[in-house]
């Protein structure tokens, strides 16, 4: 898979596996998805209105980023790239089906539960691999598990994902993105309630990014050893690093005026890449070279242009 591609997936994090009875019914999910704030489908070979479903979202909708899911051959990999689908997610290793589509440079994501089927993948060159079923074959612990033997590779779980095991995924280090189907079940499509379908995805991708308040900064270039001696009045305990000092883990005190008018906001993300794009849609942007990383060069914190009551926001990650 290439690098811009799993910059694709990873950004979008969730990935709505789609059943779909009536074609006619495709451009409607597809505006809802777009509307809840997720720009990317799998839709399913499971009816046979499948490939005509791909074929009316890409026309209606070029910027929605549309796969083809359960491709179980040759024949149907063949129909959903006819179609407009932009990549192939199989549920197992079906080799025909893979080695067709690396010989014709289309990009498949095949489903794997077993360390035998990932040594195929990783023979055949893939970075990437559904784990699938996810919940039924254990879940979070057996990912963490394939961590070990397998250190470079990254999944796609898929299979039993839903609101309420959401962030145990999107933190979980070799989780390049999920699938789940549970803000486009089949009643939903059926009844045509786009509103539910437009909240449930907006919740999803809110719950993804994980947010939560990390600590306040107060900035004060003259007074801030005089505001950690009354701070720590209350029991706090004072921990103090190169530049700043923490009272509690709550409360940063910044003996300079750094970012906002009145100091700043942290806010802890499961993922700050992925929230940096998420909050760009919120009228959010990253402030340019505010960027810190860590020994690993894993970028860490980030601040946002703009402030809130005088409050620089700035992301952590968690």
């Amino acid at each position: 898979m290439t690098d811009d591609l799993k910059r694709k997936l990873h950004n979008i994090g969730i990935i709505p596996v789609v059943k779909l009875d009536d074609s006619d019914k495709a451009i409607g999910l597809a505006k809802a998805l777009i509307d809840g704030g997720i720009n990317c489908a799998e839709v399913t070979f499971r009816t046979e209105a499948a490939e005509q479903s791909i074929k009316n979202i890409t026309s209606k909708y070029p910027q929605m980023f549309v796969g083809a899911g359960t491709v179980t051959s040759v024949a149907l990999a063949k129909r959903a790239v006819s179609a407009g689908a932009k990549f192939i997610v199989s549920p197992g290793f079906n080799e025909a089906t893979v080695d067709w589509c690396l010989e014709n440079n289309i990009t498949i994501i095949p489903g794997v539960c077993t360390p035998s089927d990932i040594e195929k993948g990783l023979a055949r060159g893939f970075d990437v691999l559904k784990f699938f079923p996810a919940e039924a074959s254990g879940g979070i612990n057996m990912l963490k598990n394939f961590g070990g033997p397998f250190p470079n590779l990254m999944f796609m779980p898929t299979g039993g994902i839903n609101l309420s095991n959401l962030q145990n995924y999107a933190r979980t280090k070799n989780v390049l993105a999920t699938g789940g189907s549970w803000m486009v079940s089949a009643d939903l499509i059926e009844k045509e309630d786009w509103k539910t379908i437009i909240d449930m995805s907006k919740a999803a991708m809110l719950e993804l990014q994980g947010f939560e308040f990390a600590h306040v900064g107060i900035e004060d270039d003259i007074n801030s050893e005089k505001s950690i001696e009354a701070l720590s009045t209350f029991g706090f305990e004072v921990k103090r690093g190169a530049t700043t000092a923490f009272v509690s883990d709550k409360i940063e005190v910044v003996p300079s005026l750094f970012s906002g008018a009145k100091g700043h906001i942290g806010i802890k993300c499961n993922d700050l890449e992925r929230s940096i794009e998420y909050l760009k849609t919120k009228g959010f942007t990253p402030k340019e070279g505010s960027y810190i990383y860590d020994d690993k060069n894993q970028l860490k914190v980030c601040y946002l242009n703009g402030e809130v009551s005088g409050f620089a926001l700035h992301l952590v990650r968690r």
